[in-house]
């Protein structure tokens, strides 16, 4: 059996693919793992610093990383398309393994915030390849299912942050070791460039280029040398793409499709990276964690409610891979808004009315869920859904801006949110965004995107 050869699209997944899907996926987890990070270290170094960061400030330093992501993404993503992915995909590591070791060095929230948009660019670069080399290497019955588990596994990222640090700062007992959590990301971006040392170039990028001989060897070292070139061997050559500028793309019959993947985008971005960075600060805000009176025990208390948050994010990951298949996506997505607000409702009046802890952590634990198993995990597929072939790089990108800047605009002004009103204006501001991201699904979802499956 092991003589005759195998088609790459209809072999069945093995061990060589889950390796791949590892490799690939560490961008995801590590970016993450980085988001929650930081909402671990802003409150500590408000601690240290005594005169305590702005909200300004917060804001400043907590969404460098995600502006690195949106350059990131775009920049890596086009110089691969001319150069290759494989130096770009070592490279993304050493960046965030370089920037985060100045992070660890630095003391100043200035340094802090250059490091994270360094880091920033090498997730965003991540953002772009990885999932690229997941699509064009697995058989085609598990394309989707995996592109989707590789956005999952954030969720890993999270929980292992999240508890590594609890741990950590349990030992050290005290937030002038803030510092030197960056070398968790350290540590990870290392072991992430060690296993791409012995790694081969994206088939697909090799079969663009005519180089079809080297796309073979490149998918015999991935699969096994009794595999060979499914459909992408008759990939035909792609004509010259005119240059459109977005507003020749806007004006060219595209408006509700950039409405109906970028508005719900950047809606969930907010639920994703403002409420997920500073998830730690809004616990305390919300006085979920023990009664304490020292900040420091606070912090950790935060941390631990944090971590078992994130757990039910990677629930609402599973969720949504078993039914990405079975359901229209324009209704998942919907519904996953409309219960995400509810369960900020929840949230929202259980802190009012000072009901129970248990109250309110349900309702996080609903907001979570439904983000994750809807909007999070479908926002990421929809672009690819909606827009033809000739279109779709400048759609998606153009979707992912979107989004990109809509977890931007959530992580600067939550602090100030919560200067100017506390947790309760921070959580009527987001129960109004997701009801948004559900209306919009609701109104353009039918007409860019029919339900065939009432047609079969």
């Amino acid at each position: 059996m092991n003589n005759s050869s195998v088609d790459m699209d209809t072999m069945p997944l093995t061990w060589r693919h889950v390796k791949v899907f590892i490799i690939s996926s560490l961008g995801q987890f590590l970016g993450s793992g980085l988001a929650t990070l930081i909402g671990v270290i802003i409150p500590m170094i408000q601690i240290v610093a005594r005169n305590e960061l702005t909200s300004l400030e917060q804001g400043f330093v907590s969404c460098m990383s995600l502006l690195g992501i949106m350059v990131g993404s775009s920049v890596f993503g086009s110089l691969s398309d001319q150069h290759g992915y494989l130096k770009l995909f070592r490279l993304c590591p050493a960046l965030i393994f370089v920037a985060s070791l100045f992070a660890y060095f630095t003391d100043n929230t200035i340094g802090l915030a250059i490091a994270l948009f360094v880091m920033g660019l090498g997730i965003g670069g991540e953002y772009s390849i990885g999932s690229d080399y997941i699509s064009q290497i697995m058989p085609k019955r598990w394309k989707l299912v995996l592109v989707g588990a590789s956005k999952a596994t954030a969720a890993l990222g999270s929980i292992m942050v999240a508890i590594l640090s609890y741990f950590l700062l349990m030992k050290w007992g005290n937030a002038q070791d803030w510092p030197k959590l960056m070398l968790i990301i350290t540590v990870c971006s290392f072991l992430m460039l060690l296993l791409r040392i012995r790694f081969a170039q994206s088939p697909g990028w090799l079969i663009a280029q005519g180089r079809i001989q080297e796309a073979e060897k490149a998918v015999k070292f991935f699969l096994g040398n009794n595999v060979t070139l499914g459909s992408l061997k008759n990939k035909p050559a792609e004509a010259p793409i005119k240059e459109v500028t977005i507003k020749e793309f806007f004006l060219d019959g595209n408006k509700k499709k950039i409405i109906f993947s970028g508005i719900p985008w950047a809606c969930e971005g907010l639920g994703v990276y403002g409420i997920g960075i500073f998830l730690p600060i809004l616990v305390i805000s919300l006085g979920l964690e023990s009664s304490s009176t020292n900040s420091f025990e606070q912090i950790i208390n935060s941390i631990e409610i944090t971590t078992y948050i994130n757990i039910f994010i990677l629930i609402g990951f599973i969720i949504g891979l078993l039914i990405v298949n079975r359901f229209y996506h324009v209704k998942t997505q919907m519904y996953g808004f409309f219960l995400a607000a509810l369960g900020l409702i929840i949230l929202l009046v259980g802190f009012l009315l000072k009901l129970p802890n248990w109250v309110s952590i349900i309702g996080f634990l609903v907001f979570e869920i439904c983000l994750n198993a809807g909007p999070h995990l479908l926002t990421f597929i929809i672009p690819q859904e909606i827009y033809p072939i000739e279109d779709r790089g400048t759609g998606d990108g153009l979707a992912a801006s979107i989004g990109k800047m809509g977890g931007v605009i959530g992580v600067f002004f939550i602090p100030l949110l919560l200067s100017w009103g506390g947790a309760t204006l921070v959580l009527v501001v987001s129960i109004i965004v997701m009801l948004i991201g559900g209306l919009v699904t609701y109104i353009y979802g039918k007409e860019v995107l029919p339900d065939n499956r009432s047609k079969q």
